[in-house]
């Protein structure tokens, strides 16, 4: 009856909701980081750990969009 189709699952998924649980994890490290009184050295590579990940995430949609329009 509401028939889905999976790469319409899985676009919203990758391309909505991952971006969702990224930002919800970069408040949640916040969280943590002032609750255990980390400072300012280790809430800095936390975040640096946790922004070179999504930097990754970032830099791959753009690689597959480069790839898509100019070389193929």
């Amino acid at each position: 009856m509401f028939a889905i189709a999976a790469s319409t699952v899985t676009s919203w998924g990758l391309y909505v909701l991952l971006p969702i649980f990224i930002a919800f994890l970069f408040f949640i490290v916040w969280d943590i980081t002032k609750k255990s009184e980390a400072g300012r050295a280790g809430t800095f590579w936390i975040f640096l750990a946790l922004g070179a990940g999504f930097m990754g995430f970032v830099l791959k949609i753009l690689l597959e969009v480069a790839f898509d329009k100019w070389l193929l």
